[in-house]
């Protein structure tokens, strides 16, 4: 497989492929992992990043918060302020935000610092976001678009499963200290990966840019991101108090388990996603989140049954793991040319959701109990359900996505 380009900087009209660049679609798929897993890990490591610190466990899980508050702040700007720029250099300074200041967080011995250093790279982690859809998608003609798109994103619902126990197990080989090292090496590979390994691809004109405000308003744009913050603020309602809910079905015992089927669930329905989206992005979103309010439905119900609540998390974990691919894909065919500036918008509803969903998940959970949360998901998903449904026109077209993109 390989990739003619005429130059060190390639338009958009030079490449041409018969298949998938896997190895080039890799470094993105490495950049979303490493993201996900500078994000989530000190969830794991809050105890001895605490000790380390000097303070308690509740203020060293602000290093989770100040870093998600980065990507949400950074996204939108940035990506809308670089569009001129080039992507390689754009995503390079990125990666290199995550080197340098993971970095400064292994060495740092001041709390405040360190949330400073979490901070930048939670905003480097939202420039990362904003870019990968669109640059993976230019690495492939039309027709392959949204499967190069499932392939760059696999990284986030593995990181995503093994985030917090890879976390804790790397801190008791090392301390965590040595853990964010672990991720500065990581960053640095993938540095030279992208520079020596990716093409690079000319930003937009003047004339191609259009204000932020004109691609929120165009046609299809806002049923994307009002369906990605239903189906993910319905997830994260759950995800975030699965330890709870699982106690009350007598699986408490069994989290690590029960995530680990999750996460394998979730990397089975990315690849079905991603051999079906160029030919049913509409009805496979439609399937997923049907699937998904079945699946809170039985969990809802299961009444204590472990085999009940077991095939609710799979079922579960198999609609969820195709989510990003197919908004991702929804929401780049319906913005065209602004789809860099529309990611970034991606990148910052979901992380509203997420902590929407850790905020009404705690609500729920302190005033309902945890029997209460599978109903919210059932309510969200079929919100959702009904937002892709009269998206017809826009946003989540019929049909295969090349004839309506």
């Amino acid at each position: 497989m390989s990739i003619k380009e005429v130059s060190s900087v390639a338009p958009a009209s030079t490449i041409q492929a018969k298949g998938l660049p896997v190895w080039k679609l890799l470094a993105f798929t490495m950049a979303g992992f490493l993201a996900i897993m500078t994000e989530t890990m000190p969830a794991g490591l809050l105890s001895q990043i605490g000790q380390g610190l000097g303070v308690s466990e509740a203020l060293a899980g602000q290093l989770v918060t100040l870093y998600a508050l980065g990507s949400v702040l950074a996204a939108i700007p940035v990506i809308a302020a670089t569009r001129s720029w080039n992507r390689r250099p754009l995503f390079l300074v990125a990666i290199g935000g995550l080197l340098v200041f993971n970095s400064i967080t292994a060495l740092s011995s001041h709390y405040g610092l360190t949330l400073a250093a979490r901070f930048v790279a939670g905003m480097s982690a939202g420039v990362i976001w904003g870019l990968l859809a669109g640059y993976a998608r230019r690495l492939v003609p039309p027709p392959l678009q949204g499967r190069a798109l499932a392939v760059a994103g696999v990284g986030q619902p593995i990181a995503l499963a093994i985030g917090v126990p890879l976390g804790t197990w790397l801190g008791m080989l090392f301390d965590w200290r040595g853990v964010f090292w672990i991720m500065s090496v990581l960053a640095l590979l993938l540095f030279a990966w992208v520079r020596l390994g990716v093409p690079d691809f000319v930003g937009q004109s003047a004339k191609q840019r259009l204000p932020v405000r004109r691609i929120v308003a165009l046609p299809g744009i806002r049923p994307v991101l009002l369906a990605l913050f239903a189906w993910i603020l319905g997830h994260n309602i759950l995800y975030t108090y699965i330890a709870p809910f699982l106690t009350s079905v007598g699986l408490g015992q069994r989290v690590d388990v029960v995530l680990l089927l999750f996460g394998v669930a979730s990397i089975l329905g990315i690849w079905i996603t991603g051999l079906r989206v160029d030919r049913w992005l509409r009805i496979l979103t439609l399937l997923s989140l049907a699937v998904f309010a079945l699946a809170a439905l039985l969990l809802g119900l299961a009444g204590g049954s472990p085999a009940v609540v077991l095939i609710g998390i799979a079922a579960w974990g198999l609609t969820f793991g195709g989510a990003p691919t197919l908004l991702q894909t929804s929401l780049a065919d319906t913005a065209g040319d602004a789809a860099d500036v529309a990611q970034s918008m991606l990148v910052t509803v979901f992380n509203l959701a997420v902590a929407g969903g850790g905020m009404a998940g705690g609500l729920l959970l302190e005033r309902l109990g945890p029997a209460s949360l599978p109903w919210a998901l059932v309510t969200l998903a079929l919100l959702a359900l009904a937002v892709v449904w009269s998206a017809k026109a826009h946003g989540f077209r019929p049909g295969h996505r090349l004839a309506a993109a």
